[in-house]
């Protein structure tokens, strides 16, 4: 299954990129579940990033690594693919895109997971994409509203 969210901001789409780091990592995690972060290698290919989700009553650690990156005159790209994942997911890739508009820029939440079952793949889509969703007014705090 996909979600795609995009959020105009007003800096430039490289500078948007580059701020990629675990600062930002640490504004964009959800109040719930709590994240413990374990390893922020960066956003780069080959690069890990481990957290420890933690429930209330249970833990669940998810590992991601870096395997793509790209910048070019326009946009500017790095994906993550999850290696160890929470139950009920089997499959995540997340491209973090940030497209050149004007002087400012667009950043894109593009992923793709599976659960293996497509009912619950239905049952989670509400439930990514309004955690995904908080992450919009954070962008623009930290990058300016357009």
């Amino acid at each position: 299954m996909q979600l795609h969210l995009k959020t105009h901001v007003r800096q430039n789409y490289v500078t948007v990129f580059e701020a990629f780091d675990e600062v930002l990592f640490r504004k964009l995690a959800p109040p719930y579940p709590r994240l413990n972060l374990l390893r922020f290698d960066g956003s780069k290919p080959g690069d890990v990033v481990a957290i420890e989700m933690l429930t209330g009553l249970s833990r669940h650690r998810w590992t991601s690594l870096i395997t793509e990156e790209s910048i070019t005159a326009t946009e500017a790209y790095f994906i993550d693919e999850g290696q160890e994942l929470p139950f009920p997911l089997r499959r995540w890739r997340h491209k973090h895109l940030v497209t050149k508009e004007g002087s400012g820029a667009i950043i894109h939440d593009l992923i793709e997971f599976s659960t293996g079952i497509k009912m619950l793949d239905i049952v989670l889509y509400p439930l990514l994409l309004a955690q995904f969703s908080l992450r919009k007014p954070i962008y623009r705090k930290v990058f300016g509203k357009v």
